[in-house]
């Protein structure tokens, strides 16, 4: 049986901040939706429904939030900070 192959996308280093935020800022959202209607609500019918609603308007805030939120940790927080 031969082995599957693996999935890969290549694309310029710049574009690390961007994606890693993107992906981040969608998985948060996600959970945070889901946690916070499953709080207020509960697990009812049209759960999934209002959940793909909310979790659309999180993540237009989310992602660029995470951004600014990042470049900001690593520029001008962790370039203080000396690690060994």
């Amino acid at each position: 049986m031969s082995a599957s192959p693996t999935f890969r996308i290549r694309t310029r280093r710049k574009y690390y901040r961007l994606i890693f935020t993107g992906l981040m800022a969608m998985m948060m959202s996600l959970i945070i939706s889901a946690a916070l209607i499953t709080v207020k609500t509960g697990i009812h019918d049209g759960f999934f429904m209002i959940l793909l609603q909310s979790w659309g308007l999180a993540f237009v805030f989310a992602w660029p939030s995470a951004y600014v939120c990042a470049y900001f940790v690593q520029e001008h927080v962790l370039s203080r900070i000396e690690f060994y």
